[in-house]
């Protein structure tokens, strides 16, 4: 590496981060080192962390998973590539209402004050941010694009609103998430849930299903574990869909089912509460009215339905098998919801373990149509039976068709087809595709979101607000009970005038999910300067994102919402790719004591006296070193210990090293083996370095790799140039090696060392191949198996030279001395084995 002219000797300084660490964050944020522009010329890295909830105060979640971010910035930025690095803040949301409750506090007030103190906390932290890039979702400069991005999805026919099915707090007059329902009860509240029916907006993520699904093998560089979390909630499936008459009643029963060869042992007829069926029957009907009720109480949610008890009441109205013309009893399920499919199903107790469950709770009929296929005999004998006992279970699997009239013999295959052809021939059925995947509902009942601009006119229906009355601006300077949303008892915000005939209208008052807002943020940090567009050229210069790093919690919801609206984005003809995130980096939770950490359990450690006592360097190598990052980590008070002793001692050798004045380039010099070896150990940390940071980003073994260099170099003596050449390299490639890692050290021994420009722009190392050449290896000598001691021998010794220097190691002739050499064996580059007796 070139060498500067050296700074004057000197005692060696003890190292004080606190010192070094403001010292060089001033340097930072002085220069605007962080601050990225497009640079059509240079190739571009865009890396980006998700965002954070501004609660207040970092825990050691956010610092893990935003130090693996800047780590890789860092990295990306020393390969000499254009980084752009941003933060913002995910404010909308409940919390802020809950602290607003608490604190007496507006939750705007509550929000800009906590991404304040939080800023400086990152800040302290030494992420090379660019902060001339930073939002805020809750601001109207921002939520002003998603609101005109909605009205033009709006226009397109992407939204519509309808009545659907909400788990709703009747004493907090609000809407909640399954999460927020426990044990039928509201989480703050603890009122009993109702299940109501309210209008509600959605956007047609169905329509983009197919695409969703096929793209995701586009996506190589995510895990794989994410892709299939993924392919598994769009649910892809092909089955048919199918009518059943209802005797007395003008209209069918419509299901759907992937299982159509299972269609000839169907006993009855499940319909979720709310069907119209079962609403009929509840009014000449008490106990089933009763019932509704119950099930009125229940969560909304498709998984809770896999655990809840099973219940049902009989209608009384029958269904009529399309094939058979069999009559089938109605049941209202418990376990059917209306917002699933049709809100109807076909039962087949025989072969789906629910309807098993049910059917033998109320000793309905199971009737077994499919049986298993035989197993393959050897040597030319029949083929063996499998057993196969429904009274104890439902088989589930596919085989052969019995009990099907028709259909007897088919293969489970043969009869999806043999089935489906005459349903439709009948006009009773036909093939189909179906998703999982429901359509987003974004209506929020709540008052800290983003208003949704939209104005409901009784003579027009629902209008979008005209482009030049955006924003629509959430008020702010409001007092929050906690009861009902304020905005809604605001005749100054509600009270307006249709934009289409000039009437009285009202304003929505529902917000939108903050899912909206996350999911876009990434495009919009590219253009975040566009005052009079959603985005500008800039988005495609810098996306997709590079890397993105987050929580595997988000692997669902907000990376496929994100992936949506970027479509969306896309056929508005706002950016030009598909994906909105090229390589996707899931970190692991951080652990104390074997639990996750949390307030509740008394277990969190506070980020801030941390790098109080030890600075942050030394929190972020402890977090980077102490597991790979997909990994969850387990804390340490003696591992954070370990990382400050580490920091101390890589001070301690370069202030050593520079003290021994200027070096010269080992390169160009003659080397003996023990020079040679210590710069070929260099090398090879080099070497491995790199390909841990950039291809495999296992950041752990690339310190450890590290801190073995370190060990090589306190074990180096010599004072002759060529000692202090090899040996000033070696320090030089730590330093630069753990830039990325602990920046603010690094950045000051890197200025210790001679160097006029900054660490952060210095080039990264390149291997040297001609130093990784061995002239010698060393090689394990065992003595009846066990490793008595080591050699070193030429890479062209022969077995012979190998085995008398083995015999002649003074250590190993200790365990041989006054014994019989019963035989030696020698594998080359690896071991000797003297076997004696």
């Amino acid at each position: 590496m070139p060498q500067q002219n050296q700074p004057p000797s000197s005692q060696p300084q003890p190292y004080q981060p606190q010192a070094i660490e403001t010292e060089v964050q001033q340097f930072w944020k002085q220069n605007n080192s962080f601050a990225a522009t497009e640079q059509p010329d240079k190739e571009k890295f865009y890396c980006l962390a998700m965002f954070p909830y501004p609660s207040g105060k970092l825990h050691m979640g956010h610092v893990r998973n935003y130090t693996i971010g800047d780590v890789i910035s860092r990295y990306q930025r020393m390969q000499g590539k254009n980084v752009m690095q941003p933060m913002g803040w995910d404010a909308f949301g409940l919390p802020a209402e809950n602290a607003a409750i608490k604190n007496k506090v507006p939750p705007a007030e509550w929000t800009y004050q906590n991404i304040d103190y939080m800023r400086e906390q990152l800040d302290r932290l030494g992420f090379g941010y660019d902060w001339d890039r930073e939002l805020a979702t809750c601001h109207p400069q921002y939520y002003r694009w998603e609101q005109w991005f909605f009205t033009r999805l709006f226009e397109k026919g992407m939204v519509y609103r309808k009545l659907a099915i909400v788990n709703w707090d009747p004493v907090d007059q609000t809407v909640l998430a399954n999460e927020q329902v426990i044990d039928g009860r509201g989480w703050r509240s603890g009122a009993l849930v109702e299940r109501r029916e309210i209008p509600q907006w959605f956007i047609k993520i169905s329509a983009y299903a197919d695409e969703l699904l096929d793209s995701l093998d586009q996506l190589d560089e995510w895990p794989e574990q994410v892709r299939t979390m993924q392919r598994n909630w769009i649910g892809r499936s092909e089955g048919v869909e199918l009518k059943f008459e209802v005797e007395g009643q003008p209209e069918p029963v419509e299901v759907y089912t992937t299982r159509p060869d299972t269609l000839m042992g169907v006993t009855y007829m499940g319909v979720a509460a709310q069907h119209p069926l079962a609403l009929k029957a509840a009014e000449t009907n008490p106990e089933l009215t009763a019932f509704i009720e119950e099930c009125s109480h229940i969560k909304a949610a498709e998984a809770e339905m896999a655990t809840v008890e099973k219940k049902g009441i009989d209608t009384g109205f029958k269904a009529i098998h399309p094939i058979t013309g069999e009559a089938l009893p109605i049941w209202v399920a418990n376990f059917v919801l209306i917002e699933y499919g049709s809100g109807a199903v076909m039962s087949v107790p025989a072969h789906d373990q629910r309807d098993w469950e049910f059917a033998k709770k109320y000793q309905l009929p199971i009737k077994q149509v499919i049986t298993p296929r035989p197993k393959k005999a050897k040597g030319g004998k029949k083929p063996e039976p499998i057993e196969c006992d429904i009274s104890q279970q439902a088989f589930t699997e596919k085989g052969l068709l019995i009990n099907s009239g028709e259909f007897e013999g088919l293969s489970s295959k043969q009869a999806v087809d043999a089935i489906a052809e005459k349903l439709s021939a009948e006009n009773r059925g036909n093939k189909k595709v179906n998703f999982r995947l429901r359509d987003w509902g974004v209506s929020r009942q709540r008052y800290w979101g983003c208003p949704i601009p939209i104005i409901n006119c009784d003579k027009c229906g629902a209008v979008a607000v005209p482009e030049d009355q955006l924003p629509v601006e959430l008020p702010i300077d409001i007092e929050f009970e906690g009861v009902g949303s304020p905005i809604k008892k605001m005749p100054d915000f509600y009270k307006t005038q249709c934009p289409t005939c000039g009437g009285d209208a009202e304003r929505e008052t529902d917000t939108f999910d903050t899912f909206m807002e996350s999911s876009w943020y990434y495009a919009r940090f590219a253009s975040r300067n566009s005052d009079d567009a959603m985005l500008d050229s800039a988005a495609d210069h810098w996306l997709p994102v590079d890397q993105y790093i987050g929580g595997i919690e988000h692997a669902i919801l907000h990376l496929l919402y994100a992936r949506f609206f970027h479509k969306l984005m896309r056929d508005e003809g706002l950016v030009n790719s598909d994906e909105p995130f090229k390589r996707l980096l899931t970190q692991g939770m951080v652990l104390k004591d074997g639990a996750k950490m949390s307030k509740s359990k008394g277990n969190t450690v506070d980020p801030q006296g941390l790098i109080d006592q030890y600075g942050a360097d030394t929190v972020r190598l402890f977090v980077m070193f102490t597991a790979p990052p997909e990994q969850s980590l387990e804390w340490s008070d003696s591992g954070v210990e370990g990382s400050f002793r580490f920091m101390k001692r890589l001070w301690r050798l370069t202030q050593e090293s520079v003290l021994k004045g200027a070096a010269q380039n080992p390169a160009e010099m003659e080397l003996n083996d023990k020079q040679q070896k210590l710069r070929r150990k260099t090398h090879e940390t080099i070497s491995k370095v790199s390909d841990d940071y950039g291809r495999r980003q296992t950041f752990n073994t690339a310190i450890a790799a590290t801190m073995e260099l370190c060990n090589a170099i306190s074990s180096f003596e010599g004072s002759a140039p060529e000692d202090i050449a090899v040996e000033r390299e070696a320090i030089e490639a730590a330093v630069i090696l753990l830039a990325p890692v602990t920046p603010h050290i690094c950045h000051k021994l890197w200025q210790n060392l001679g160097h006029e420009g900054t660490v952060i722009d210095a080039t990264w190392p390149q291997v040297d191949e001609s130093a990784l050449v061995r002239t010698s290896i060393e090689m394990v000598v065992q003595v009846n198996g066990k490793v008595r001691g080591r050699i070193e021998v030429s890479v062209n010794a022969d077995k012979e030279s190998i085995a008398d220097q083995a015999r002649n190691d003074e250590n190993v002739m200790r365990f041989t001395e006054g014994k019989t050499e019963r035989k030696l064996i020698v594998v080359p580059g690896k071991l000797v084995n003297i076997v004696v007796g």
